[in-house]
């Protein structure tokens, strides 16, 4: 089995793991302020891994003058549409695209910026 584990670099990683907790319902499997691990509190899959800016030296993650999170959307499926979007507007995110149909995806998606200006795309 293969499974990608996405690190995204962050600026502060407790309150964005705050946020993600909040948005998905997922829960921290590590916790600490240069490295987090989500996962889904059903089957423990990691959901998203978080990591401070510049910490560790790994050579991707050391300068966050660019643009966070360009050329990446971060999609996430969820079984509690509606609620995530509840969720999404008491962190009163940045919202890019409101609740919609996908004409794509015949699906419900909407999509933020988290914290850090990453590009978020929740989806049923």
């Amino acid at each position: 089995m293969i499974r990608p584990e996405i690190i995204i670099a962050v600026k502060d990683v407790e309150k964005s793991s705050a946020w993600y907790q909040h948005l998905l319902g997922c829960e921290s499997r590590h916790g600490g302020s240069t490295f987090e691990i989500l996962a889904d509190p059903g089957d423990d899959t990691v959901v998203l891994c978080l990591h401070k800016w510049a910490a560790h030296g790994h050579p991707t993650m050391t300068d966050p003058t660019p643009t966070p999170g360009n050329g990446l959307i971060l999609f996430f499926r969820v079984a509690a549409f509606e609620e995530a979007w509840k969720k999404a507007q008491q962190l009163k995110a940045v919202v890019e695209e409101p609740p919609h149909i996908n004409n794509n995806s015949g699906r419900n998606e909407f999509s933020l910026r988290d914290p850090d200006g990453y590009y978020v795309s929740v989806t049923d």
